[in-house]
């Protein structure tokens, strides 16, 4: 742009004439020069702009892609609260038949895995001698019962001392308890079953000589195996007596054995904060005192509940997360409380509602608001690669027609 200055020549101007002059035109220049400069420069920043927010529309769509996962809808079924412990089985009702008197043995009536009652005989000992015992001291009281009937009528005729009465009826009360001391040992002869239950042990054989104190049975009532366990005492108000209990053993894998809560101890033991509880086991032939068990009393039960399977969930610390689908394909990251649990499902507290999708498979590199792709959807990724291959196998085939025309 050009512009045209007027010159004056004449002697008669002042000498800073031409001074004023130009920064006068130099002041007009500035007017329109700087308008259209700003205009320019915004329209400039202006197209940058909308360069700047295209391109990084374009890098947001195409970073963005589609997580590829798999999910379930939440549905009502049955859960149950159980509580694990384990320890060893043990019999209530065990004990050693002991010898209570001496001589050798001459009949076994039982052997190991019978089952029998309580007094029932076990075995018979040798009792010539305690037989014996018990006709001397029988013999001996009636002598000395006769004798005490003669003085007994003498004495009231006051034919002899108060003294001498007071002695024969001594003798008589010391004769009894010595005829009941022999058939007491008589009577130990036949060993008995102290308790009902199996035969577990024998420890003698016929012929055997044995001892007062000898251990020479062992039995065991299976109808009183039970295994005491330890519970947190935060757990003793879901405790009830018949509570019921699944048994699993390692001898027995696979098997599970039906139990119940015997007993539930009065106190916490203060060091531990533990309760003893009693788990009473059924009888079966398949458990035995001694094997290592693990107890899981079922604690509560709801047979219509909210189901959320454990393969949903996402671990942060104690805390548990799942993924739930919107409807714009995305999902959304929600906290679990849960009310009820079991080793394969959760029931949420709050927050669900039966037929609720939730992500199942796929959680790496999943975020709240994500993306997802579900199995059968279009993956833009793979149709762009099938559309590229196809578009450039028409133009190998031509390559390949025209080189056999050529040839």
């Amino acid at each position: 742009m050009s512009y045209w200055l007027p010159v004056v020549l004449t002697t008669n101007l002042p000498a800073n004439y031409y001074n004023q002059l130009m920064l006068s035109e130099s002041k007009r220049i500035s007017r329109i020069a700087l308008p259209v400069c700003c205009l320019l420069l915004l329209l400039i920043v202006t197209g940058c702009n909308f360069k700047s927010s295209d391109a990084n529309k374009d890098d947001k769509e195409k970073k963005e892609q589609a997580i590829p996962v798999e999910v379930a809808s939440i549905t009502n079924g049955p859960i149950e609260t159980t509580l694990k412990s384990s320890w060893y089985l043990e019999a209530e009702e065990q004990v050693k038949v002991i010898a209570r008197t001496s001589n050798r043995v001459k009949e076994l009536l039982v052997e190991e895995g019978d089952e029998v009652e309580k007094d029932q005989v076990l075995a018979r000992l040798e009792d010539q001698e305690q037989l014996t015992a018990v006709n001397k001291a029988q013999n001996q009281l009636n002598k000395t019962r006769t004798d005490y009937a003669r003085i007994n009528k003498l004495f009231e005729q006051n034919l002899i001392s108060e003294k001498e009465h007071a002695d024969a009826k001594f003798e008589v009360r010391q004769l009894e308890l010595s005829l009941d001391e022999s058939e007491r040992q008589l009577e130990f002869t036949e060993i008995r079953a102290p308790i009902k239950g199996t035969v577990t042990l024998r420890l003698i054989s016929l012929g055997d000589l044995i001892s007062n104190g000898k251990e020479l049975f062992e039995i065991i009532d299976f109808d009183s195996i039970v295994a005491y366990v330890a519970v947190p005492d935060k757990n003793l108000a879901q405790l009830r007596a018949d509570q019921p209990v699944r048994i699993t053993t390692t001898a027995r894998p696979g098997q599970e054995f039906a139990a119940y809560v015997k007993r539930i101890a009065p106190i916490v033991e203060a060091k531990t904060g533990m309760v003893k509880v009693t788990i009473g086991v059924k009888k079966t032939p398949l458990l035995r005192p001694g094997m290592y068990i693990e107890a899981e009393i079922v604690l509560a039960t709801k047979k219509n509940a909210l189901l959320i399977s454990r393969r949903a969930l996402v671990f942060d610390g104690s805390q548990f997360f799942v993924y739930r689908m919107k409807p714009d394909r995305r999902v959304e990251r929600l906290l679990l409380t849960p009310a009820m649990e079991d080793k394969f499902y959760i029931e949420p507290a709050t927050g669900f509602s039966e037929g609720d999708q939730i992500v199942m498979a796929g959680h790496t590199g999943l975020k709240d608001d994500a993306l997802v792709r579900l199995p059968g959807d279009p993956n833009p990724d793979k149709d762009k690669k099938d559309k590229d291959a196809s578009a450039d196998q028409p133009a190998e085939s031509g390559a390949k027609e025209s080189t056999g025309h050529s040839s």
